[in-house]
């Protein structure tokens, strides 16, 4: 039998690791040109031209050439160009590169700079999204290889003051001849300054605000803006906690790399105001003991003003906090309502779990020692143990015996102290079950809360069908497996005696699909999984909302029907239906797997805290 917990969360890190990597080897020739000007100096001409090389839908390979077509050596250069927003570089060689939100500048290398008349010098990177360069610029000279002088975008956009009432900006001056700057808030001009600072006012308090600067030459054209900055004036009491119920998201770790996904885009959609808790996924369990997942994206990332939540660039003084970890920390100090817990294991880092509880206070004491390292206190309010199964089997198989749940959550809570404890949990209510298998009355009495992992029910591992929702709220007729659905699980779980105030729906905030299917209703044949960006049978709410758009709902969760697909997920209206009868049953509130799969306004979130109240 299928688990009813699958793939969506540790394996997503691996498959974003396997398509960083798959970036870095595919080549193809397809070529774009931008002519870019010369460099400063009034006897040397140069051009720069883009090369794009394959391109796959989410990512793609290219290079900038740079060509001396003057008459004197050149000694360095320095290329800046804009992509859109959603195409980045993420990984390249043969030059420095960096960025500062969507501006891109690459400068050259040790073996590179120098640059004999009529010679190129070239270099390369993967990207990932499908924009083209514009606003380009070879030693700050503007994109046409004429070396007129051009505009550069202002860099370093920052609030360094912030009321109920009014934001004041600062901002590095642009390159080039420049005669004022234009501010814009939401796309619209509201001042124009000769300053590289200015203070907006007349706003509104507690309302989240994103500006823009632009600079303008003598005859009035604008060059590139600058990255966005998103600021939160203070007062009107929207950062105040969203209700007594919990709104949980699981933000995962390696969500920054293939889907660019980043703290800041919880301010920026909307959802820090909704949400009560954050879950970090994932650390590891190994060798006994609590370990770090991915430190470079845990606490060492350079997160730069524009991508910040603060509007602070990180810096590179030694000991300082970098990386996700700075970002949830400035998170916190925005929004001081937000929990934030540190979740081990996941599908994929469960297996050491088994091992782990031989010794559960070794255990616990090295994963509170792990959460409250002095170099992210204050970063996190707690643990949550993500045991993919306990005395059962997920990804592999653990024979520990029904107690273990509970040992483990004693051994923790002894740890932690009035830290939060909490725990995701198997819904699969079936006779003889996953939950059936361990004492969660017995652990529940030690834990905050337990997420019950309400989703993943069913899906295109059974390839050939029949087509089911994989989060169905209750039983229906048909259905593929009795005890695979909410209803189910959360009885199941109170009969066992756990408290239903300490039990969370869960949401996913994504579908399962299948491919070959004729018809429409449930229950369909298939001839396997659909087409996913990351995987196949699994795509995001945030794609399927446009191209698999809903046909019908069965048992409390939505279906589609588009083409020979057929795919079943969770919409605002079916939260809502779902955030009613969690309320109607007395559950403590809600979670959803993962922050990264909702729209850019965060339209489930919303709707989690809309139902919750």
């Amino acid at each position: 039998m299928r688990s009813a917990r699958s793939a969506p969360r540790e394996r997503r890190g691996r498959l974003s690791r396997r398509f960083l990597a798959l970036l870095a080897v595919l080549t193809l020739p397809l070529t774009g040109l931008v002519a870019l000007a010369g460099p400063a100096q009034a006897a040397e001409s140069a051009t720069a031209t883009y090369t794009k090389g394959a391109d796959w839908g989410t990512g793609f390979d290219a290079k900038w050439t740079v060509t001396n077509t003057g008459t004197t050596t050149i000694t360095s250069w320095t290329l800046e160009w804009d992509f859109p927003a959603g195409t980045s570089v993420t990984s390249h060689w043969d030059a420095r590169v960096t960025s500062s939100g969507n501006h891109w500048t690459a400068r050259n290398t040790a073996w590179n700079g120098t640059i004999a008349p009529g010679a190129s010098v070239s270099f390369g990177f993967n990207g990932s999204g499908g924009g083209s360069p514009s606003g380009c610029l070879l030693n700050g000279r503007a994109c046409d290889g004429t070396g007129q002088p051009g505009l550069g975008a202002p860099g370093g956009l920052t609030s360094d003051q912030v009321g109920e009432n009014t934001v004041r900006l600062r901002w590095n001056a642009a390159s080039g001849d420049v005669r004022d700057y234009q501010v814009l808030r939401d796309g619209r001009a509201v001042a124009t300054t000769t300053a590289t600072t200015h203070t907006d006012t007349g706003l509104s308090a507690g309302t989240s605000y994103t500006y823009t600067v632009v600079a303008r030459d003598a005859n009035g054209r604008t060059g590139p803006a600058s990255s966005p900055l998103t600021v939160r004036t203070t007062g009107g009491g929207g950062q105040q906690p969203p209700g007594d119920h919990v709104n949980l998201g699981y933000f995962t770790e390696w969500g920054v790399y293939g889907r660019n996904y980043h703290v800041k885009d919880i301010v920026d959609s909307g959802t820090a105001e909704q949400l009560t808790h954050i879950n970090y996924a994932f650390g590891n369990v190994q060798n006994g003991e609590c370990t770090i997942g991915d430190s470079y994206a845990a606490h060492d990332r350079f997160y730069s003003a524009a991508e910040s939540v603060s509007g602070q660039a990180d810096t590179w003084d030694n000991g300082a906090l970098r990386g996700n970890f700075n970002q949830l920390r400035q998170l916190k100090e925005m929004y001081p309502h937000i929990k934030v817990v540190w979740s081990f294991g996941g599908w994929t880092w469960s297996g050491g779990f088994g091992d782990a509880m031989r010794d559960p206070q070794r255990f616990a004491q090295s994963c509170y020692d792990l959460v409250n390292d002095p170099r992210w206190a204050g970063v996190f309010d707690g643990i949550d143990l993500d045991w993919e199964y306990p005395n059962a089997c997920g990804l592999g198989c653990d024979s520990s015996g029904p107690e273990v749940f509970e040992d483990m959550m004693r051994a923790f809570r002894g740890a932690f102290g009035d830290q939060l404890v909490t725990a995701a949990i198997t819904a699969d209510a079936s006779e003889g079950g996953k939950i059936d298998a361990a004492d969660y009355a017995g652990g529940a009495q030690y834990a905050d809360h337990l997420a019950v992992m309400t989703y993943d029910f069913f899906g295109a591992w059974a390839t050939a069908g029949p087509t089911a929702p994989h989060s169905p709220l209750t039983a229906y007729n048909g259905i593929p497996q009795q005890g695979f659905n909410s209803e189910a699980a959360i009885d199941r779980l109170v009969a066992q005696g756990v408290p239903p105030e300490k039990l969370l729906l869960g949401i996913g905030f994504y579908g399962r699909g299948w491919n070959g299917v004729t018809q429409a209703a449930p229950g369909g044949s298939a001839s396997g999984p659909a087409p996913g960006t990351y995987e196949q049978g699994i795509e995001d709410y945030k794609v399927l909302a446009e191209r698999c758009p809903p046909t019908g709902t069965i048992a409390g969760t939505a279906y589609a029907h588009c083409g020979n697909q057929w795919w079943s997920y969770d919409t605002p209206a079916t939260i809502a239906g779902k955030m009613d009868w969690a309320l109607n049953e007395g559950l403590g509130g809600a979670f959803f797997w993962e922050l990264s799969g909702d729209t850019a306004d965060g339209d489930l979130a919303h709707a989690i805290g809309a139902g919750l109240g």
